[in-house]
C-alpha cells in the first residue's frame, strides 16, 4: 500500500531467500504449521493505520456502554452457553478487508470480529523472521501502540496466567495436535509456560478439574480457551460427552470466558454504524430481499473460518433459510487488489488484536496478522495453487 516500499520490497525479492524464512518458520516445530506464509508482509502508512483504529475504538465505544452483553445476549447458543461468564472479553480480534470505494479510494472495512483469541503468538516470531529474511524499514512496526515483543508477551502473561503458577493454567483446545493452527500452541508454551490440553484430558472431581503434568494430577485454576463449541459439537459422540463438563459450574477461571465468542461475533454487526462497518442486518429482520442481491453476502452467525457463507446469493438462497434468526446479510465490499505481486495483484485483510487485562476500563490494540488472497474470499480452500497469498503480517509506519 505504500508504493515506494511495495516496489522496493518487490524488486529485490528473491525465491531462495523466502524459502530459507519458510524453513525456519517450519522447523522450530516441524510438521506443525498447516497454512501457506505468504511471500510479503502489508506495509500500511499512517494515514489508513488511524483509520483502522479509529473503527476499533468506535467499536469499543460500544462494546463497552452499559447493556451492551443484554442486547447481546441471545448470541449465545442454549446449549453452549456457559456459566459464570466474564465481565470482559479478554481479547477481541478485527478483521478488516482493504477495499476499494467507488471514488477509487481505500478504506478498512471490518468483515468480522470476535471476542476469541487467535495466533498471538506465533506473530511474534513471523515478525522477528520477517525482519531477518527481508528489509523491513525501521520506522515500521507489526506491533501498535508502542508496544514491543517483550511488553507484549508481559501483558499477555499477565492476562491469560494472571496470579497463578503457570502449571496450573492451561491451552484447552479439541484435539489441539490436530489444529491447523498448533503452530501457535507450542510457541505459547514456549513463551508463558503452561501446557496445551485436549478437552479428553480433563479430570473432573465435583467441581474441579485437574490434568496430568508429566504423570502427576494437577489442578485446572485458568483455562485459556482455544475450544470453539461449534467445533466440539461435531465431534465424536464420545468427545462431545466429554466436552460437556464444561458446561457446567467449575471452579475455574476463564480467559476469555467462551460466551465471548458468540457475544462478540458476526451477530454484533448489525448494532454498528460507521463508515467502516458494512451494512449489516439479521436475516429475520429483513422487510424484502434486495433487488441487488449481488451486491450482498449471506453469513450464518455461528461458524468459523468462513464455513457456509453464501457469496452469490440468490433470492432462493434466502428463501430455503430455515432459521433466518441465526443469519445476517451483510452488504458486500469490494476488496481491493493492492498488494502488486510479480503476476496479478493480491487482495488483504489485516487482524487487529486487542488485549484487554482485569481491571481496565478498556482493551488496547497490541499488534496483527495478515492474510493475502486472490480467490474469492480469503483462506486456504480459495487460494490453492497461488502464490503470494497466506498467512502473512503488516507493518504499520510509526
Amino acid at each position: 500500500m505504500v508504493s515506494a516500499i511495495r516496489d522496493s520490497f518487490n524488486e529485490s525479492f528473491s525465491n531462495v531467500q523466502y524459502e530459507k524464512y519458510v524453513d525456519v518458520l517450519t522447523n522450530a516445530y516441524p510438521d506443525a504449521l498447516q497454512f501457506r506464509i505468504a511471500e510479503t508482509p502489508v506495509f500500511i502508512g499512517t494515514a489508513f493505520k488511524e483509520q483502522i483504529l479509529s473503527a476499533c475504538e468506535y467499536i469499543v465505544d460500544v462494546i463497552t456502554q452499559p447493556g451492551f452483553t443484554e442486547k447481546s445476549s441471545k448470541a449465545v447458543p442454549a446449549d453452549c452457553y456457559v456459566p459464570n461468564q466474564g465481565a470482559i472479553p479478554n481479547f477481541i480480534a478485527f478483521d478488516f478487508g482493504i477495499c476499494q470505494d467507488e471514488d477509487g479510494s481505500y478504506s478498512p472495512q471490518l468483515i468480522e470480529m470476535q471476542g476469541f483469541p487467535t495466533l498471538f503468538a506465533f506473530q511474534l516470531v513471523q515478525d522477528e523472521e520477517t525482519r531477518k529474511h527481508f528489509d523491513i524499514p525501521a520506522n515500521y512496526s507489526a506491533y501498535l501502540n508502542g508496544f514491543d515483543k517483550d511488553s507484549y508477551i508481559k501483558l499477555l502473561k499477565e492476562i491469560i496466567v494472571g496470579k497463578h503458577h503457570p502449571e496450573n493454567v492451561i491451552l484447552l483446545e479439541v484435539l489441539p495436535h490436530q489444529q491447523k493452527t498448533r503452530v501457535d500452541f507450542y510457541y505459547t508454551e514456549q513463551f508463558l509456560g503452561i501446557k496445551t490440553v485436549c478437552v479428553t484430558e480433563l479430570i473432573k472431581e465435583g467441581n474441579q478439574l485437574f490434568y496430568l503434568l508429566n504423570g502427576v494430577k494437577t489442578k485446572v485454576e485458568r483455562i485459556y480457551n482455544r475450544v470453539i463449541f461449534d467445533d466440539l459439537q461435531k465431534q465424536s459422540l464420545e468427545i462431545q460427552e466429554k466436552g460437556k463438563i464444561l458446561l457446567e459450574e467449575l471452579a475455574v477461571e476463564w480467559v476469555p470466558h467462551p460466551n465471548w465468542f458468540y457475544l462478540l461475533s458476526k451477530y454484533t454487526l448489525p448494532f454498528l454504524n460507521h463508515p467502516s462497518v458494512p451494512k449489516t442486518c439479521f436475516l429475520n429482520t429483513l422487510l424484502s430481499i434486495p433487488e441487488d442481491l449481488e451486491n450482498y453476502v449471506l453469513k450464518p452467525l455461528f461458524s468459523f473460518s468462513g464455513q457456509g457463507v453464501i457469496i452469490d446469493v440468490t433470492k432462493e438462497d434466502i428463501e430455503e433459510i430455515k432459521d433466518p434468526e441465526n443469519w445476517i446479510l451483510q452488504r458486500k465490499v469490494k476488496y481491493a487488489d493492492v498488494i502488486k505481486t510479480p503476476n496479478v495483484p493480491a487482495k488483504a485483510e489485516v487482524r487487529i488484536f486487542y488485549f484487554w487485562k482485569d481491571g481496565e476500563a478498556r482493551p488496547v490494540a497490541t499488534c496483527n496478522l495478515g492474510r493475502l488472497s486472490k480467490g474469492k474470499m480469503i483462506g486456504v480452500r480459495y487460494n490453492k495453487d497461488n502464490d503470494w497469498v497466506g498467512g502473512t503480517i503488516a507493518y504499520f509506519e510509526q
